[in-house]
């Protein structure tokens, strides 16, 4: 009988420590390492999960990524659901009450680079073109290996092209690392790498140059120069299109300035706050569309537009009306009085508004960005840059084929004889001061896209659309457009070698410079009066 009980013990834990000695086969397996709280177990666990083929493992890596994988007090594996309710992690059961005492499973960075692997391996054969290109970029940045088997697949199996390239392009940076890679196979991903010729590539490419035998040296260290070259056009091209984007909001805050500036020959140190004035202006209307009629805040910029033109020029035709006009000829007296103006508009601000930053959201339409050659190009910027051009033709092509055009032309380049001639110039003046600070308005919609909306915001551009006016030619617009892009472009490039605030200083000592030798700008106006 004894004998008997003894093989009856040793069965029974030949079937219990079996299980507790074999290695982890399952998601159970994977559970209990995760719930052991170790940091090296929790990523063994991970990594089992990934290999168990179990419908239920993208869910649970998911919800440790998200911080949702808790460990119970009696130890069972739970994931938080996100109306605050509870389900078992290894089969998915809802749990009709909440598990006692739930810890969220801690992770590292090490942890994290895991899961993130894990995922992108789980989806790289997802029916979703995104998922799928998402999880091509995810094995990139973790290469791991154990991805590879399901990275072959996947690349035989993809139908899209741009798709299967990222994936050849992570099937090439785990075989760059891997010590157990051939020599060919690693030169055919410097190649591979070489194409792709970003930051993360080269620096892939820098440690297979330092650590691979001499044949893969060679040919990592020639891609490393192919990238850096490269790399650097990239950066030019960034850096004019970053110019064009600063070019564009200066056009917009100096052009109404070179109408007012040009035809009345006024210093208004108020302009800036007719900027201000527009982006408050947008700040108003999208407050109504998020109070009374959300559905409509992707409309608020194109309804800001016009409603921002208005009031800054109402504001610009009261302040020319009941200042201004007693000033012409005294060009000291004006530009007190406008700074004076420019004063008591932003302490108005402040009043109505408060002090601080307001928030102006952005439309969906101008939210995000894409790639273009390598160049990373924000909606919003193309946005603004499109909307300046616009602006820019309207305003060509009203003062070339409207009537009112034709008389602001003729009184800029010549008072007298444009009062002689029967033109009501003090009208001229009125309107056009109200042009020139609608749309500076505008460019208030636009600025508050990209800056933040204080009462200090049109401050910030005074001294550079002076800058524009003067040195594009006072009055001319297409002085005005050249010289905001070229002082743009020239910004950018200065600030990586000499930072914002010393090349914005470099810039004004060219100007001035500039100046002495071509007082009238690069585009000077042509009239006897003008002339004279």
């Amino acid at each position: 009988m004894s004998r008997l009980l003894c093989l009856i013990l040793a069965l029974a834990c030949g079937l219990f420590a079996a299980p507790v000695c074999a290695a982890p086969a399952d998601t159970g397996d994977a559970l209990l390492l995760i719930a052991s709280g170790r940091f090296p177990d929790i990523e063994k666990g991970v990594a089992l999960l990934a290999r168990s083929g179990d419908a239920r493992t993208q869910a649970i890596i998911e919800a440790l990524r998200d911080g949702r994988l808790a460990v119970a007090a009696d130890k069972r594996v739970v994931i938080e659901g996100a109306n605050g309710s509870w389900s078992e992690a290894a089969t998915g059961e809802a749990l009709a009450e909440a598990p006692p005492s739930p810890k969220a499973v801690r992770l590292n960075n090490r942890i994290r680079r895991a899961v993130e692997a894990a995922l992108g391996a789980l989806t790289l054969m997802a029916p979703d073109a995104a998922a799928r290109r998402q999880a091509a970029e995810a094995v990139f940045r973790s290469r791991d290996a154990t991805a590879l088997a399901t990275l072959d697949e996947a690349i035989a199996r993809e139908e899209v092209a741009g798709i299967r390239r990222l994936m050849g392009e992570a099937r090439a940076a785990i075989l760059l690392g891997d010590a157990g890679a051939s020599d060919l196979q690693k030169i055919e991903a410097v190649d591979i790498l070489a194409t792709r010729a970003d930051q993360d590539a080269l620096a892939l490419l820098r440690a297979a140059a330092a650590q691979g035998s001499p044949t893969v040296r060679e040919a990592a260290e020639g891609a490393i120069t192919a990238v850096e070259r490269r790399l650097a056009v990239l950066s030019m091209l960034q850096n004019v299109w970053y110019g064009l984007s600063l070019g564009s909001v200066l056009l917009l805050a100096a052009i109404g300035l070179a109408i007012t500036f040009g035809v009345m020959g006024i210093i208004n140190m108020a302009h800036g706050e007719m900027v201000m004035i527009g982006a408050y202006t947008t700040f108003v209307i999208q407050e109504l569309a998020r109070t009374h009629a959300p559905g409509l805040f992707d409309w608020t910029l194109p309804l800001a537009i016009p409603m921002a033109f208005l009031v800054a020029a109402l504001v610009g035709v009261a302040i020319e009306r009941g200042i201004i006009r007693h000033l012409y000829g005294r060009p000291l007296e004006t530009l007190l009085a406008t700074w004076g103006v420019s004063l008591i508009l932003q302490q108005t601000v402040r009043s109505l508004f408060g002090p601080t930053n307001r928030e102006v959201g952005a439309p969906s339409y101008m939210a995000g960005a894409f790639d273009l050659g390598g160049l990373t190009i924000t909606y919003g910027r193309l946005w603004i840059i499109v909307f300046s051009f616009a602006v820019f033709s309207a305003l060509i092509v009203a003062l070339k084929a409207t009537s009112f055009g034709l008389k602001i032309r003729a009184v800029t380049q010549n008072r007298r004889m444009a009062a002689s001639m029967g033109i009501r110039t003090s009208w001229v003046d009125t309107m056009a001061f109200a042009l020139g600070s609608g749309i500076a308005g505008v460019a208030g919609v636009a600025l508050s896209q990209i800056d933040n909306v204080s009462p200090n915001l049109g401050q910030s551009y005074i001294v550079d659309s002076f800058m524009v006016v003067v040195f594009g030619g006072v009055g001319n617009l297409w002085g005005t457009l050249v010289s905001a892009l070229t002082l743009g472009i020239a910004n950018k490039f200065l600030e990586p070698f000499a930072g914002a605030v010393l090349g914005k200083i470099l810039l004004l000592v060219f100007l001035i410079l500039f100046i002495q030798k071509r007082p009238r700008g690069l585009f000077a106006l042509r009239g006897r009066a003008v002339e004279a």
